[in-house]
C-alpha cells in the first residue's frame, strides 16, 4: 500500500514536469509565416537596412519578426545586437550577439557575428583591451573569408576610433580594391582620414577633436594651446620688457602673487587648463561672457574662428593694420555683407589661403556654419605655415 501510494506521487511528478515542459514548448512554436517575404532572412535584412538609417526601433521590430520565426536565427540575434549597441544597452548587446554566436552554423552566419563583434566593440569601448578583441574578431572573419569588405570597413572604423589613422586608411583602400560591399562609405572614411592626415595633429587631443563634427569653444581652445602652441609663439614674437624702476617690497611681493584666470563654469571641464591658459593670453572671441561665464560647450561658427585667427595674426605679426585693412571693401562673398562685424577677419583669412569659401560652386562662405574638428585641424596647419612656426 504504501509503495503503491509513492509510485503514484512520483507518476504525478512526472506528469506535471511535462505538463510544464509543453506548455513551455508551445510557447517556443514558430510564427506562420502570412507571404513570400515573411522570412528570417528577409526580415534580417530589411532591419539592417532600418539599422544604417539609424531607425532602431523599426529595426530591433523586424529582427523580433526573424526570431518569431525562427528562434535558432543566429544573425536575427546578431542584429537585436547591434540596435542594443547603437542605443546603448551594452549588457543586452553582448547577451545577443553570445546567442547569435552560440547558433552560428554557416560561415555566413559567423561572419555577421564576427563582424557584429567589432562593431559592438568600437562603439562600447568598455573593455580595457577593446581594440585588440577588434583584431582578433577581424582575424576570424578574414580567416573564413579574406574577401569580405564589411571586415576590412568596420575594422577601418575601430581604428580611426583608436586614432590610428594610417592603419584605418589600409583599411578603407581594401575595401575599395575589393569594390563589393561598402565602397560609396569607404571612399567617404578615406578622405576624411587623407584630412586627417594633412592636418598632422600632434597631440592627443587634437587626434581626438579630428573625430569632432562641430568644434566647441572648449575645442578650439584647445587647439590653439596644444597644437598651435599659441603661448610658445607668443613668447618667441613678442619682445621681452624690463622694468628695472624700483619697486616697494611688500607691494613686489603681492603683484609677484600668481593669479589665474579662469571662469565660473569650467571647474569639472577635462579641458579647464587648456580654456586658463587661453584666457591668460587673451584670444578675441575666446574670453569669458559677461557673466563670468566660458560657455565651453558653445558651438564655434566659421565666422568666430575666424576673428580668433584674425586675433593671432595680429598679436603674432605686429600688424595692427590687419584689424581694418578690409573695412570699406566690397564683399567677393554672395552670403557675407561688407558691414558685418567678422567680415574684416573673413577677409583676413581668406586672402591668405587659411580659410576657404564653404561653397566652391556658389562662393559663398557660410559665416554661421559650424567649425568640423579635421577643418580645424587643417587651418591652424595653414597659420603655422603662414607664420613658419613647426
Amino acid at each position: 500500500m504504501f509503495y503503491s501510494h509513492r509510485r503514484n506521487k512520483v507518476l504525478l511528478l512526472v506528469v506535471f514536469i511535462m505538463g510544464i515542459l509543453l506548455i513551455a514548448g508551445c510557447g517556443q512554436v514558430p510564427r506562420i509565416p502570412v507571404s513570400q517575404l515573411d522570412k528570417p532572412e528577409h526580415h534580417v535584412f530589411t532591419g539592417m537596412r532600418l539599422l544604417d538609417q539609424e531607425k532602431y526601433a523599426d529595426a530591433q521590430r523586424e529582427f523580433e519578426l526573424a526570431l518569431q520565426l525562427d528562434r535558432k536565427y543566429s544573425k536575427a540575434y546578431t542584429g537585436l545586437g547591434l540596435v542594443k549597441t547603437y542605443i546603448a544597452d551594452f549588457k543586452g548587446a553582448l547577451e545577443n550577439l553570445e546567442q547569435g554566436t552560440k547558433y552560428a552554423k554557416a560561415d555566413e552566419e559567423m561572419l555577421f557575428g564576427h563582424v557584429g563583434m567589432i562593431r559592438y566593440q568600437t562603439q562600447s569601448k568598455l573593455e580595457k583591451k577593446w581594440l585588440a578583441i577588434c583584431k582578433d574578431e577581424f582575424d576570424a572573419a578574414v580567416k573564413l573569408d579574406p574577401k569580405h569588405s564589411a571586415a576590412y570597413y568596420f575594422m577601418g572604423l575601430a581604428y580611426k576610433q583608436a586614432y590610428d589613422f594610417n592603419a584605418a586608411g589600409l583599411m578603407f583602400t581594401k575595401v575599395l580594391e575589393l569594390k563589393t560591399d561598402y565602397v560609396a562609405k569607404a571612399d567617404h572614411e578615406w578622405n576624411f582620414i587623407q584630412k586627417v592626415q594633412r592636418a598632422m595633429p600632434g597631440s592627443v587631443t587634437g587626434k581626438q577633436i579630428a573625430l569632432v563634427e562641430r568644434i566647441s569653444r572648449a575645442d578650439a581652445a584647445a587647439l590653439f594651446m596644444e597644437e598651435l602652441k599659441i603661448d610658445v609663439l607668443y613668447k618667441k614674437r613678442t619682445p621681452k620688457k624690463f622694468d628695472t624702476s624700483f619697486k616697494d617690497p611688500e607691494k613686489a611681493a603681492d603683484q609677484a602673487k600668481i593669479v589665474v584666470t579662469t571662469a565660473k563654469d569650467i571647474a569639472d571641464h577635462p579641458m579647464r587648463a587648456d580654456i586658463e591658459g587661453i584666457l591668460e593670453i587673451g584670444v578675441r572671441g575666446l574670453e569669458n561672457y559677461p557673466d563670468g561665464n566660458f560657455h565651453p560647450g558653445e558651438i564655434v561658427t566659421r565666422a568666430a574662428y575666424a576673428m580668433m585667427l584674425e586675433d593671432v595674426l595680429i598679436k603674432v605679426t605686429g600688424d595692427n593694420a590687419l584689424a581694418t585693412r578690409y573695412i570699406g571693401s566690397t564683399s567677393p562673398f554672395p552670403d557675407l555683407r561688407a558691414d558685418l562685424p567678422y567680415f574684416n577677419a573673413v577677409m583676413v583669412v581668406t586672402s591668405r589661403g587659411i580659410m576657404q569659401v564653404k561653397d566652391m560652386t556658389t562662393g559663398e562662405f557660410a559665416p554661421l556654419k559650424s567649425v568640423a574638428g579635421v577643418d580645424a585641424l587643417l587651418i591652424i596647419r595653414k597659420v603655422k605655415e603662414e607664420l613658419k612656426f613647426n
